[in-house]
């Protein structure tokens, strides 16, 4: 699951050789996503979902610091700004940890792909709260979509009870995030924002574990990690942070609108990579639902471009 980047910078024309370059990197950005899902999969069997998320947010800001200190792009806290980014990194915390869970018990192919109904989720959401215009075809395809998810989730609800359902929480947090996004997306630096972000969702986390570490362990609960359990742990951060920089790129080299399609990708890339390493593979059922998220979400991502000058899926690149 990838990790939203912010606020990207403003979209080149398309006819700039540069889309090009955003193009390859953001497929960079989905062939390497796919191994935040399998490291965090592989750690699951000895460390608890919330450790994972707080280790993973703390990898990512060290790999990612090298970048702040060379461009010189260091947060500034400020009273107006700050609760939005609180905001943000508990949702993004929460995000995770409900998508771990689900990861712990799931195929990675099944979470994924239900984690995928987000662009339909800030669809319904950027309607009601940002009142932006959605016509009934938009709305259509959303409620398609969602048929799609179910297809899905009622054979895992079946496998796994109300756990098949946490990918659609996290698909909801990561919706919530990118319209809190849009609040600071003028006002403040892409980079700055991703640092805060992983910031609070470090502290946020680290809280949880303190709160309901005992009273809930199979989540919470802290533990020292062996060698193999860290070098998991390492590589969550590590592939969050390379696809990160990716998606940053590429969103600064492309529009939004003609990167937005190759994001469903990573249901692919993620499929082939959870069945090499987990032998897990959609039956014909979930490849159906699989087929029918993926559809809605391109037919509304292409009326975003027809309809509109700033598609509301504009600011979020899938995952947490």
């Amino acid at each position: 699951m990838t990790t939203p980047p912010g606020q990207p910078a403003p979209a080149l024309p398309a006819s700039s050789p540069d889309v090009t370059i955003g193009l390859l990197l953001m497929v960079a950005a989905v062939l390497i996503a796919p191994f935040i899902d399998i490291f965090s999969k592989l750690a699951t069997e000895t460390t608890s979902p919330m450790e994972i998320t707080a280790v993973r947010f703390f990898f990512q800001m060290v790999f990612m610091l090298p970048i702040f200190v060379w461009r010189q792009t260091l947060p500034r806290f400020s009273r107006t700004n700050t609760r939005y980014h609180v905001a943000r990194g508990g949702l993004i915390a929460l995000s995770m940890v409900c998508y771990v869970t689900a990861l712990s018990v799931m195929s990675v192919a099944d979470a994924v792909a239900i984690f995928f109904i987000e662009p339909i989720i800030l669809t319904v959401l950027s309607s009601i709260f940002l009142k932006e215009t959605i016509g009934w075809r938009r709305y259509t395809a959303c409620a398609v979509g969602f048929c799609g998810a179910l297809l899905i989730i009622q054979p895992s609800f079946e496998e796994v009870g109300f756990i098949a359902l946490l990918p659609a929480v996290s698909a909801l947090c990561v919706a919530i995030f990118a319209i809190l996004t849009r609040k600071l997306a003028h006002r403040e630096d892409p980079w700055s924002m991703q640092i805060e972000t992983g910031f609070w969702g470090l502290v946020i986390s680290a809280a949880a574990i303190a709160l309901f570490g005992r009273s809930m362990p199979s989540i919470f609960a802290p533990s020292l990690p062996d060698l193999t359990s860290m070098v998991w742990m390492t590589s969550v951060g590590l592939a969050a942070a390379i696809s990160g920089i990716f998606g940053v790129y590429a969103y600064r080299s492309a529009p939004a609108s003609t990167l937005a399609p190759l994001q469903y990708l990573e249901i692919v890339t993620t499929t082939i990579f959870g069945w090499l390493v987990f032998r897990d593979f959609p039956d014909p059922i979930k490849w159906l639902g699989i087929a029918i998220i993926i559809g809605s979400g391109l037919f509304i991502i292409w009326r975003e471009r027809r309809f509109t000058s700033k598609p509301v899926s504009e600011n979020a690149t899938l995952a947490p």
